[in-house]
């Protein structure tokens, strides 16, 4: 028989540390409907998972029904999108190997695809963002970690398991900081928030120079960027140092994929040219020498939110359709 029909909406969720933001989205990446709540607020994953497929199941009955939705896609912290699962994650509060996919699909009775965040975040760029049009490029996620995702030939690499492109697991330092994943020296304990943090404590403790840092109950790297932006000396060195870091970094991940440009997201991206002034400096420095010059260093246009949940969107039309509700 031939289908005369087809379903033209999808349901993109991301699920980060601190938020989980679901929307319907439609064939041509129009937010038909969006909400939110705290990822926090459910530190067991059976409640996590039972609250998230209510809500889901309202956004979805207040706005056509079950018969319009055609899959789900799911941007998460440590998602594997070739097992569906979420992987021994170091950030969020359910730990082990969580069968992300499947426990959506059997509450919900549709299709679901599970990936790491990083790697939904570049869907959302190839499609609706900075790397429109491009075939090879990484986008890096700055943020509580350090993710990033390689396009190559207008495809996600994602390795054999799917654990492709955890560059901020790379060993930068072999006796360096330990890292929330068990590691020495990775390169996420050095510019992510907490090795901001950590920098920061360290340059106060040694050196006696005044610093508004000191005098900042609730210090973070948004008020370490604004101390920056009224000449704050220390606050300007702790960004030099991270941004020297992931300039270094950076120069060896180019060199293995030689990538048309680094796409850089993520709260931490928002300082600017405190961080990739000195990051560029060290990257060309470092990097191999048939490529100075020719890899670009670019910022995000879209807003989290938009690139997240579309960058799921994304995803959900890559799974094989399946649903109860046909």
């Amino acid at each position: 028989m031939l289908q005369t029909s087809i379903k033209k909406r999808v349901i993109g969720v991301n699920i980060s540390l601190y938020t989980t933001t679901y929307a319907i989205v439609d064939i041509r990446g129009n937010i038909i409907a969006q909400d939110s709540f705290p990822t926090q607020d459910h530190p067991s994953i059976n409640e996590f998972i039972t609250f998230l497929s209510y809500r889901l199941m309202q956004i979805i009955e207040a706005n056509g029904g079950y018969e319009t939705i055609r899959s789900v896609g799911v941007g998460v912290l440590s998602g594997n999108f070739v097992k569906g699962c979420i992987e021994h994650s170091p950030c969020l509060p359910w730990k082990g190997e969580i069968p992300l996919a499947t426990l959506l699909r059997d509450r919900l009775g549709l299709a679901v695809a599970v990936g790491n965040n990083a790697h939904v975040r570049a869907l959302g760029e190839h499609v609706f963002g900075r790397a429109h049009g491009m075939s090879n490029f990484v986008v890096i996620t700055l943020g509580p970690g350090l993710g990033s995702c390689t396009f190559t030939n207008g495809r996600p690499h994602l390795g054999h398991d799917g654990f492709a492109g955890e560059v901020g697991h790379m060993c930068i330092n072999p006796n360096g900081r330990k890292c929330g994943c068990g590691s020495l020296g990775c390169l996420e304990a050095y510019c992510a928030e907490n090795g901001i943090m950590l920098t920061a404590k360290k340059l106060m403790e040694q050196s006696n120079k005044p610093s508004l840092m000191r005098d900042c109950p609730d210090l973070t790297p948004k008020k370490i960027q604004d101390f920056c932006e009224q000449g704050d000396e220390m606050a300007i060195d702790v960004y030099r140092r991270t941004g020297e870091i992931l300039g270094f970094g950076m120069s060896f991940y180019a060199s293995i994929v030689n990538p048309e440009a680094f796409i850089f997201t993520g709260g931490i991206s928002l300082a600017g040219h405190w961080l990739f002034d000195p990051a560029r400096k060290v990257f060309e420095e470092n990097v191999f020498h048939n490529l100075r010059g020719r890899v670009k260093f670019l910022m995000s246009t879209l807003t989290d939110i938009e690139r997240n949940v579309l960058g799921a969107s994304a995803l959900a039309w890559e799974v094989s359709e399946y649903s109860l509700f046909k």
